[in-house]
């Protein structure tokens, strides 16, 4: 058709219908890449789907006690735990208290501190911790962190803590009225901690490597295995299942470091991820993915209202007549009904069709929850539904 139209163009104008021709020519070749180049498929790298198995964080918890409060600090009648353990740091430093002391400690609080050890964090390096206030303590704000040793879940000292707290919240009270913002009863200490032992890592080891997937998808699995062995040369990766594909690597540690860090951004096309409804029945959020399909159905949807109003009557008896005055009460009880239509839903295959046929509902999240659970049951919704 484009031929023809530029045959007929040949009357015109010698400069005219040379202007013609090439416009007619640009959009045969702009239609021609539309049909023969479709439009590239999103990717990702893979250091965004997978990790290095055995290369993660480890959680350090301790306990320790945070002193200079301004008079903010637990009440050791109600937090013995404090005062005990006061007593035992004084014991360490060569300071012994008299038994039976009464001890009125409001300048010291009892604290948690936890903090996350970072993969190859080597001895003398610092890392964040975050204080967390045990007792009663009202504030930690100017408080010191008393030398605390944050342990592993095997029970062995990885760092140690010590610092002053940043607390971002502020407050005051004076003659029963109370401001505050934001949260006095934590903080953090930056750098606060110094690393005392490595954890060990399996990088190093062997001539072999694990990668793990993030997503449980044998299509992943198989995508991040291809793009590995097309960069690096067949059976460099091999798909184990849909979480784990296994790696050969070199032996040298430096050449290791080059391969993993050339394989990390390596791209891969991701596949179509499963249908899913995620729906939180505490907030009433609803979140769906793309591949939400739903098929044509009809749905009818009513609201049921009870309400109850009560009016005190009171009753007052003559004069004289020994009688007392009562004080009763109305009540009123009013059942209302909304009429609910048969709603025919067409089938949508896409997100923004499907989201137009829930909105054409009119129904809340909470009513959406139920009518998604019984387009479920009768296999008009093509998705998983979690509820969280």
């Amino acid at each position: 058709m484009l031929v023809r139209l530029a045959r007929q163009v040949d009357g015109l104008g010698e400069v005219f219908a040379s202007l013609v021709r090439g416009l007619i020519w640009v959009a045969t070749i702009a239609l021609l890449l539309l049909i023969v180049c479709p439009t590239a498929a999103e990717a990702a790298r893979i250091k965004e789907v997978a990790s290095v198995a055995g290369v993660r964080s480890n959680q350090l918890v301790g306990y320790g006690l945070v002193v200079g409060l301004d008079g903010t600090g637990d009440q050791t009648t109600q937090t013995p735990f404090t005062a005990q353990s006061l007593q035992a740091m004084l014991q360490q430093l060569g300071v012994t208290v008299p038994a039976g002391a009464n001890m009125q400690l409001r300048n010291v609080a009892a604290v948690m501190v936890t903090a996350t050890l970072p993969p190859f964090a080597q001895p003398g390096q610092a890392i964040d911790v975050v204080v967390s206030s045990l007792g009663n303590a009202k504030s930690l704000r100017g408080g010191t962190l008393i030398a605390t040793p944050l342990k592993g879940a095997d029970s062995q000292i990885y760092a140690m803590a010590q610092g002053n707290l940043v607390i971002a919240g502020a407050g005051a009270a004076a003659g029963g009225s109370k401001v505050q913002v934001n949260h006095l009863s934590a903080g953090r200490i930056p750098s606060g901690a110094t690393v005392e032992r490595a954890v060990p890592t399996p990088l190093a080891q062997g001539d072999s490597l694990r990668l793990d997937i993030n997503a449980d998808d044998y299509g992943t699995a198989r995508a991040v295995a291809n793009a590995i062995n097309t960069h690096f040369g067949p059976r460099t990766a091999q798909a184990l299942d849909g979480r784990v594909v296994q790696l050969k690597v070199p032996s040298q540690p430096n050449e290791r470091v080059n391969f993993l860090a050339d394989l990390e951004n390596l791209e891969v096309e991701l596949a179509t991820p499963a249908a899913r409804i995620v729906v939180n029945a505490r907030t009433g959020s609803i979140v769906m993915n793309q591949a939400v399909t739903l098929g044509a159905c009809a749905v009818a949807h009513g609201n049921l209202q009870v309400t109850i109003s009560s009016t005190p009557m009171v009753s007052q008896p003559n004069a004289f007549s020994g009688g007392q005055t009562t004080v009763t009460e109305k009540t009123d009880i009013a059942l209302k009904q909304e009429p609910g239509s048969l709603l025919q839903l067409p089938a949508g295959t896409r997100l923004t069709e499907v989201v137009k046929a829930l909105n054409s509902l009119g129904a809340t999240p909470a009513d959406l929850l139920a009518i998604l659970q019984a387009l479920k049951a009768a296999g008009a919704l093509q998705a998983e539904l979690e509820v969280i």
